[in-house]
């Protein structure tokens, strides 16, 4: 291997191992408990922590049994976002969408996404639970808005979304191991 993909691979290591796993199975129980009470995830983020939401709501449905959804339909985020301003749409769309008792995840690289950190507010406002996923600076707003927060120690993008997509589908995989423990 070249030296930059093994130092590459290894800081990627040193990232998945700063989360403990007691977080990890905090998220995953926020998830379990709103599921057990009939209630939904919704997961959202922009960019590539878009296709993340996306990738982690399908398979909470489809593998793990609980309902969920991603706020990743470029109709709902262009109506929202032209009659409510881009930093408003996710607020907004909770507005319409979220029930008290649900989940929402809310990821941000930077964690000074407006509209995710406004849709964190609107969360709160509505009674989900909240479920925050960010990178960058130990003290940026959307760290302290859920009542999990997970944080990565990195500031280069692709670093902070990869932590976060393996940190949500061991939560899913999580989920799936637990229930299969429960029918043995």
């Amino acid at each position: 291997m070249t030296p930059y993909f093994e130092k590459y691979f290894s800081e990627l290591t040193r990232l998945f191992d700063t989360v403990t796993p007691d977080d990890l199975i905090a998220a995953a129980e926020v998830i379990d408990t709103a599921s057990s009470a009939g209630r939904k995830t919704i997961v959202v983020g922009n960019g590539g922590s878009a296709g993340i939401a996306s990738h982690v709501a399908v398979d909470l449905v489809k593998a793990a049994g609980r309902r969920a959804v991603a706020f990743h339909d470029p109709a709902l985020i262009t109506c929202y976002a032209n009659d409510y301003g881009y930093g408003n749409w996710v607020a907004e769309a909770m507005n319409s969408y979220a029930d008290p008792g649900d989940v929402a995840v809310l990821i941000s690289s930077s964690g000074h996404s407006d509209n995710i950190v406004n849709g964190a507010k609107a969360a709160s406002e509505i009674g989900l639970s909240t479920i925050t996923l960010s990178g960058f600076e130990e003290t940026n707003p959307l760290r302290s808005m859920g009542e999990v927060n997970l944080w990565v120690d990195s500031c280069v993008y692709n670093e902070v979304e990869i932590t976060h997509q393996v940190w949500l589908l061991a939560i899913v995989d999580y989920l799936i191991e637990q229930d299969q423990s429960s029918k043995r």
